[in-house]
Protein backbone atom coordinates (compact mmCIF):
# COMPACT_ATOMS: atom_id res chain seq x y z
CA UNK A 1 0.00 0.00 0.00
CA UNK A 2 1.34 3.40 -1.03
CA UNK A 3 1.11 5.97 1.76
CA UNK A 4 2.26 8.92 -0.39
CA UNK A 5 -0.51 9.37 -2.97
CA UNK A 6 -0.32 12.48 -5.12
CA UNK A 7 -3.42 14.71 -4.62
CA UNK A 8 -2.57 17.41 -7.15
CA UNK A 9 -4.81 18.77 -9.93
CA UNK A 10 -4.06 17.73 -13.47
CA UNK A 11 -3.38 20.30 -16.15
CA UNK A 12 -6.66 19.44 -17.89
CA UNK A 13 -8.67 20.09 -14.71
CA UNK A 14 -7.01 23.48 -14.25
CA UNK A 15 -7.67 24.45 -17.89
CA UNK A 16 -11.35 23.50 -17.56
CA UNK A 17 -11.72 25.67 -14.43
CA UNK A 18 -9.99 28.60 -16.15
CA UNK A 19 -12.27 28.25 -19.20
CA UNK A 20 -15.41 28.22 -17.03
CA UNK A 21 -14.28 31.30 -15.10
CA UNK A 22 -13.49 33.07 -18.39
CA UNK A 23 -16.95 32.34 -19.82
CA UNK A 24 -18.68 33.55 -16.65
CA UNK A 25 -16.59 36.72 -16.62
CA UNK A 26 -17.41 37.46 -20.28
CA UNK A 27 -21.14 37.11 -19.64
CA UNK A 28 -21.02 39.24 -16.48
CA UNK A 29 -18.98 41.99 -18.14
CA UNK A 30 -21.39 42.19 -21.08
CA UNK A 31 -24.37 42.49 -18.72
CA UNK A 32 -22.78 45.18 -16.52
CA UNK A 33 -21.46 47.08 -19.55
CA UNK A 34 -24.93 47.37 -21.09
CA UNK A 35 -26.44 48.40 -17.75
CA UNK A 36 -23.86 51.14 -17.19
CA UNK A 37 -24.20 52.43 -20.74
CA UNK A 38 -27.97 52.71 -20.21
CA UNK A 39 -27.42 54.55 -16.90
CA UNK A 40 -25.00 56.96 -18.55
CA UNK A 41 -27.46 57.70 -21.35
CA UNK A 42 -30.27 58.05 -18.83
CA UNK A 43 -28.30 60.76 -17.01
CA UNK A 44 -29.02 63.01 -20.01
CA UNK A 45 -32.75 62.57 -19.32
CA UNK A 46 -32.44 63.16 -15.57
CA UNK A 47 -30.30 66.24 -16.18
CA UNK A 48 -32.93 67.72 -18.51
CA UNK A 49 -35.67 66.92 -16.02
CA UNK A 50 -33.68 68.61 -13.25
CA UNK A 51 -33.42 71.78 -15.37
CA UNK A 52 -37.18 71.73 -15.89
CA UNK A 53 -37.62 71.15 -12.13
CA UNK A 54 -35.53 74.27 -11.44
CA UNK A 55 -37.78 76.26 -13.76
CA UNK A 56 -40.88 74.84 -12.07
CA UNK A 57 -39.45 75.90 -8.70
CA UNK A 58 -38.76 79.39 -10.04
CA UNK A 59 -42.27 79.62 -11.51
CA UNK A 60 -43.78 78.51 -8.19
CA UNK A 61 -41.77 81.03 -6.17
CA UNK A 62 -42.82 83.88 -8.50
CA UNK A 63 -46.49 82.93 -9.02
CA UNK A 64 -47.30 80.72 -6.00
CA UNK A 65 -48.81 78.10 -8.34
CA UNK A 66 -47.27 75.03 -9.99
CA UNK A 67 -47.13 75.35 -13.79
CA UNK A 68 -48.66 73.19 -16.51
CA UNK A 69 -47.08 72.68 -19.92
CA UNK A 70 -48.43 69.98 -22.20
CA UNK A 71 -45.44 69.30 -24.47
CA UNK A 72 -41.82 70.13 -25.21
CA UNK A 73 -42.70 73.33 -27.11
CA UNK A 74 -44.87 74.58 -24.24
CA UNK A 75 -42.10 73.76 -21.76
CA UNK A 76 -39.68 75.80 -23.84
CA UNK A 77 -42.10 78.71 -24.27
CA UNK A 78 -43.50 78.93 -20.73
CA UNK A 79 -40.58 77.70 -18.63
CA UNK A 80 -37.77 78.79 -21.00
CA UNK A 81 -36.07 75.40 -20.95
CA UNK A 82 -34.97 73.59 -24.11
CA UNK A 83 -35.50 69.83 -23.85
CA UNK A 84 -33.11 67.73 -25.98
CA UNK A 85 -35.00 65.25 -28.14
CA UNK A 86 -32.24 62.68 -28.57
CA UNK A 87 -33.17 60.66 -25.43
CA UNK A 88 -36.63 62.08 -24.64
CA UNK A 89 -39.51 61.39 -27.00
CA UNK A 90 -42.05 63.40 -24.98
CA UNK A 91 -42.18 65.52 -21.85
CA UNK A 92 -45.12 66.87 -19.93
CA UNK A 93 -45.49 69.17 -16.91
CA UNK A 94 -48.85 68.90 -15.19
CA UNK A 95 -49.31 70.89 -11.97
CA UNK A 96 -45.55 70.67 -11.46
CA UNK A 97 -45.29 66.90 -12.05
CA UNK A 98 -42.66 66.35 -14.76
CA UNK A 99 -43.05 63.22 -16.87
CA UNK A 100 -40.50 62.25 -19.53
CA UNK A 101 -40.92 59.39 -22.00
CA UNK A 102 -37.56 57.75 -22.68
CA UNK A 103 -36.22 56.95 -26.15
CA UNK A 104 -33.00 55.71 -27.78
CA UNK A 105 -31.33 54.39 -24.63
CA UNK A 106 -31.92 50.64 -24.25
CA UNK A 107 -34.74 48.39 -25.50
CA UNK A 108 -35.46 47.45 -21.89
CA UNK A 109 -36.36 51.02 -20.91
CA UNK A 110 -37.28 52.76 -24.20
CA UNK A 111 -40.90 53.90 -24.03
CA UNK A 112 -40.83 53.91 -20.23
CA UNK A 113 -41.32 57.05 -18.19
CA UNK A 114 -39.43 58.89 -15.49
CA UNK A 115 -41.54 61.06 -13.21
CA UNK A 116 -40.36 63.89 -10.99
CA UNK A 117 -43.05 64.86 -8.48
CA UNK A 118 -42.95 68.05 -6.36
CA UNK A 119 -44.30 68.48 -2.88
CA UNK A 120 -44.48 71.80 -1.07
CA UNK A 121 -44.32 72.56 2.61
CA UNK A 122 -45.84 75.42 4.63
CA UNK A 123 -42.89 77.68 3.84
CA UNK A 124 -43.24 77.24 0.06
CA UNK A 125 -40.19 75.01 -0.26
CA UNK A 126 -40.42 72.37 -2.98
CA UNK A 127 -38.93 68.90 -2.56
CA UNK A 128 -38.79 66.42 -5.43
CA UNK A 129 -39.33 62.65 -5.60
CA UNK A 130 -38.37 60.35 -8.48
CA UNK A 131 -40.56 57.51 -9.75
CA UNK A 132 -41.48 55.97 -13.09
CA UNK A 133 -42.29 52.90 -15.11
CA UNK A 134 -38.68 51.90 -15.83
CA UNK A 135 -37.03 49.19 -13.70
CA UNK A 136 -36.10 50.53 -10.26
CA UNK A 137 -32.37 50.17 -10.92
CA UNK A 138 -32.69 53.03 -13.44
CA UNK A 139 -34.71 55.40 -11.23
CA UNK A 140 -32.45 58.04 -9.66
CA UNK A 141 -32.00 58.02 -5.91
CA UNK A 142 -33.92 60.56 -3.85
CA UNK A 143 -32.03 63.69 -2.86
Amino acid sequence: MDLHKNHAFTLIELLVVIAIVGILAAVALAYYRSQYIAKARLSEVTSSMSLVASSVTKHYSENNVLPTATDVVAIHDSLEVAVPRSRISAMDVSHGVITATIANINPLIDGGTLILTPSTDLHGTISWAWSGTVPTVYIPRQN
